[in-house]
């Protein structure tokens, strides 16, 4: 099982309001030329369900290609590696819908927290691509829904939360006939990408501290050789990089919005010498914190490479 496509990857980070659990991206902005200039893979941290009205391109998920024409729609996992390109001087026409899934089923499944747990695998298990002539019932959810977003009409995230429920079930039923008739390959695949998908939640809730490879591998219980191998395999870079990455995408956010001293800063990160702070803070944004403190100008340029923490998601 591989993911990997590109040499960097970025993590395009959206922040769910604490009493919603369905984020829209509507309108005119989501009619562009997709890709152009991007040569990486990025990921989530809901799962995306994409619509697309018309345009013409292709959508990489993971390390399948799909031309898409228009009237096509994608359900794409959290952290699972995808991007969408247009064809040069193409306006391509999306819109978005990311969803907190575990958050909407344990507020909406009635029944022991272990069906749920399988829900959630079903769901996770695949990333889809589908025509609306395919699953015309899905597309037509997903555009319903859309709509309800859009026209913010009283009640209506107590109906789009209604409405994702029914598409969500009907996306688990078919992700699970698939995985019952599959064969060992997409079994190992669907079971690796729940790895990684735990270990990226692991270090995203423990990177201030002094985490080791080894503990993650410990969380998510294989050797640590086999994590190494399977993590890098995944996500293009080695395990103690993206932590590396995520670390120093949390300084930066320290040194825009605060005045604390860079000792303190590189501490709350999980760098516990300056030494070591400095060295993967040149590394990576290929100045001294002290300068790029000055320049906070070159942010948005520096750390495109590897973009693992953006508030604003694209």
């Amino acid at each position: 099982m591989s993911r990997k496509r590109k040499k960097t990857a970025e993590f395009r980070y959206y922040r769910m309001p604490e009493s919603r659990t369905i984020i829209a991206l509507l309108g005119e902005k989501w009619q562009q030329n997709y890709g152009r200039d991007i040569d990486y893979l990025h990921f989530h941290n809901f799962l995306e369900i994409g619509y697309c009205y018309e345009g013409r391109g292709e959508v990489v998920l993971g390390t399948k290609s799909y031309p898409f024409r228009g009237r096509e729609f994608t359900v794409i996992p959290k952290n699972y590696l995808h991007t969408t390109n247009s064809e040069p001087d193409n306006i391509s026409t999306w819109e978005y819908l990311f969803v907190d899934v575990e958050k909407l089923l344990r507020k909406t499944v009635m029944g022991v927290p272990a069906y749920v747990d399988q829900m959630l695998l079903a769901i996770n298990q695949k990333a889809v691509f589908a025509k609306e002539k395919e699953m015309p019932y899905l597309a037509e959810l997903v555009k319903r829904i859309l709509d309800i977003m859009r026209e913010g009409k009283p009640y209506y995230l107590e109906e789009a939360e209604g409405m994702m429920l029914a598409f969500l079930s009907e996306i688990a039923r078919r992700n699970s006939a698939q995985f019952d008739q599959s064969e060992g390959g997409i079994r190992e695949e669907a079971r690796m990408n729940n790895l990684i998908d735990r270990s990226l939640d692991y270090i995203s809730d423990h990177y201030h501290e002094r985490i080791k490879v080894s503990d993650i591998a410990a969380q998510i219980h294989i050797s640590e050789t086999h994590f190494r191998r399977v993590f890098s395999q995944c996500m293009g870079m080695s395990p103690l990089e993206y932590i590396n990455l995520v670390r120093i995408r949390s300084a930066c956010e320290y040194l825009r919005k605060t005045d604390e001293p860079i000792s303190s800063i590189a501490a709350k990160c999980g760098y516990f010498t300056s030494s070591t702070f400095n060295r993967n803070f040149q590394k990576i944004m290929g100045m001294a914190p002290e300068e790029w403190k000055k320049r906070p100008e070159n942010y948005e340029q520096q750390i495109l490479q590897f973009n693992v923490r953006s508030e604003e998601g694209w």
